[in-house]
């Protein structure tokens, strides 16, 4: 049975409500009191902990792996249950199903991004899905868990952290569990360094000081591809915007959004007497012969003076 607007209105923002309060106590949860990451390394047989990289995707797959009890949690509690991606690159990274009714879900993106050293204020950035085949195709199942369409919204949750100084860290550093070693008097040798298990808080964490959020993904988006030449959404910057979900399209509103990069390159205007893909919701607007007064301006990044 096909539900009626207001009900699936009513269903959205009982969700929005519900994962943004569940969102606002996990830096806690991946925390030591000192905003430091409690995830130290991997630990293997023989009692050596590895210490772990800082590479992006490393400390986004393990954030994943280490919030995912949690999220489970929450999602029994709120009656729905979880649908993972069937593939890597697939849409989205979690699917919430309504136990009571299945027609009712929502898509879930774990976005992870570090604030910009050189750029004060700013992130990184993310890239928020395909603007592709299944995002211009609302039927569509290609690469992505369920059509686009059957998705009552579209959500990020985010996590904004610090990389350690890169002088802190050691990468190639093995520590031996003094309380898991191999007899009382066993020593470190130049490979490993000793620790108890009472100083592992010692070890310097890769990230520190997160900072969760959720937003619908349309309000997070810019007006530009978020990698490169392949067709991913890109992320404003901002950290103050982001967290406020003031995107380029905050005030255009989601239809805006979804016309604009379902016709990304695609629809064209002419210059100098040729016709050039349409790249900026600046130009999009005038094509469509809208104003601009509702358009979001991006923050622009700027250089930290030395």
């Amino acid at each position: 049975m096909k539900l009626s607007t207001k009900k699936l209105t009513a269903e959205k923002s009982a969700f929005e409500h519900a994962i943004k309060a569940f969102a606002f106590d996990l830096s806690e949860y991946v925390s030591t009191k000192d905003g430091q990451w409690t995830v130290k390394g991997f630990i293997d047989v023989f009692k050596n902990v590895y210490t772990i990289s800082s590479d992006t995707k490393i400390v986004s797959k393990i954030l994943e792996i280490h919030l995912f009890p949690r999220i489970l949690h929450f999602a029994e509690k709120a009656g729905f249950s979880i649908v993972l991606a069937e593939h890597q690159n697939w849409y989205p990274d979690l699917s919430f199903v309504k136990k009571s009714n299945p027609a009712i879900k929502f898509a879930v993106d774990i976005k992870t991004t570090y604030r910009d050293p050189i750029y004060p204020g700013h992130v990184n950035g993310f890239t928020l899905g395909s603007h592709g085949a299944y995002f211009k195709n609302r039927t569509s199942t290609k690469n992505i868990q369920f059509p686009y369409s059957d998705y009552v919204g579209h959500f990020c949750l985010g996590i904004i952290y610090t990389r350690a100084d890169g002088r802190d860290l050691d990468e190639t550093e093995i520590i031996r569990v003094a309380e898991l070693s191999e007899g009382k008097n066993a020593k470190p040798t130049r490979r490993y360094r000793s620790a108890t298990v009472d100083s592992l808080k010692s070890i310097a964490s890769v990230v520190k000081d997160f900072q969760f959020f959720v937003c619908e993904k349309w309000q997070l988006a810019s007006d530009k591809q978020g990698s490169g030449n392949t067709a991913n959404i890109g992320s404003i910057t901002y950290i103050d915007d982001i967290l406020a979900g003031n995107g380029v399209f905050a005030n255009l509103g989601e239809k805006w959004f979804d016309e604009y990069w379902m016709n990304h390159g695609v629809a064209t205007k002419m210059k100098d007497g040729k016709a050039v893909p349409i790249q900026s919701i600046e130009d999009f607007l005038e094509f469509k012969g809208a104003g601009k007064r509702k358009l979001v301006r991006m923050k622009t990044k700027k250089r930290k003076s030395i």
